[in-house]
């Protein structure tokens, strides 16, 4: 697959690590049926550029490159009022010398704070444009035209990303994962018997399966849901895989088994805490020093956990978690992840 023909913009210094998780395994095996459990590693994709970093980067390493060969001068994207993506994508903004506009959606109502922490203080620092709040279940592309109209009418351009940045050309970022993981794998002799990874706008799934299988990787891929449950979720991700193989020119069918996804540890609702979260947030913390967000990550460590002590993921496997980032929000919710507040 050769990405060489498609502009990007270089975000990262190298390869992201892959680090062993002794102690979390360990913990977790202590858990588990038998006292065994899963060798887990992590990818840490955390640690990408346009700090603090995350699997969104890789995204726009492709989507920014198009919008400054469009000669775009703005950016416009959209997320909930916690949004990784838009932080990332302000981020990335900055580093370019463009303009950029949200649209927030208020997926849960009076979630929004004009005065909020997290990313939300990100967005004011970094200098966000301007952001319009809509109520949840708005159709956010025709919010986002509507913000690119203004724009062009006051004589500048711009250049509209979808939220998470999933699209086919975002979606080239995580083939260009899968092939620096693989290149990893052969330089470290390593092995993973699966690869779990959150799964939500589709990009980072999509993209991660679309590359596995242009690249021969027989590896299977588990999407933990952190919005939708896997009848809504696995339709989104094949559609995706596909859209990025037709945008490489593969000509490959992404099979239908190719693309799994599990659910039920993202309720009650998208970003709203529950205790399996909080379990996982907590127990790599204190395990091996390495924080996970209660929205995306800290759901798709539980769903690892959930797996491991149903006997799904096996104790002889060597299992790889994808860490997409998105540390700023966990310190909106820091009662929760310490426990100070009940959930459900």
């Amino acid at each position: 697959m050769n990405l060489s023909r498609f502009p990007r913009r270089r975000y990262t210094e190298g390869a992201t690590p892959l680090e062993p998780l002794p102690r979390f395994s360990a913990a977790l095996a202590a858990s588990c049926p038998g006292g065994r459990g899963p060798e887990v590693w992590v990818k840490r994709d955390d640690l990408l550029g346009l700090f603090p970093g995350g699997n969104k980067t890789r995204k726009l390493e492709f989507l920014v490159a198009d919008a400054l060969a469009q000669g775009a001068d703005t950016l416009v994207t959209c997320g909930a009022p916690q949004s990784n993506h838009c932080r990332i994508t302000l981020a990335a903004a900055v580093k370019e010398g463009l303009k950029c506009r949200f649209v927030i959606e208020e997926r849960v109502p009076g979630s929004f704070d004009p005065n909020g922490g997290g990313n939300h203080f990100m967005f004011l620092l970094l200098g966000v444009e301007a952001i319009t709040v809509v109520t949840a279940g708005s159709d956010m592309a025709v919010a986002m035209r509507k913000v690119a109209d203004e724009i062009a009418a006051a004589g500048r351009k711009a250049y509209v990303i979808p939220g998470g940045g999933s699209n086919a050309l975002g979606g080239l970022g995580y083939v260009a994962c899968a092939q620096e993981l693989q290149q990893q794998c052969f330089e470290r002799g390593l092995q993973f018997d699966r690869v779990v990874v959150g799964s939500g706008s589709s990009g980072t799934h999509g993209g991660l399966v679309a590359g596995f299988i242009g690249g021969n990787v027989a590896t299977p891929i588990v999407g933990i849901g952190v919005s939708r449950d896997p009848a809504d979720q696995e339709p989104l991700v094949h559609r995706e895989a596909q859209a990025v193989l037709d945008l490489l020119g593969v000509r490959l069918t992404v099979p239908r088994e190719a693309v799994v996804t599990v659910g039920g540890y993202w309720q009650p609702k998208y970003s709203l805490p529950n205790a399996p979260m909080v379990e996982a947030v907590q127990m790599l913390a204190r395990s091996e020093g390495l924080l996970l967000d209660p929205v995306y990550t800290g759901k798709a460590m539980a769903g690892l956990i959930g797996l491991a002590r149903a006997g799904t993921l096996r104790p002889d496997e060597r299992v790889l978690f994808l860490h997409t980032g998105g540390l700023p929000s966990l310190f909106v919710y820091q009662d929760v992840a310490l426990g100070e507040t009940p959930v459900g």
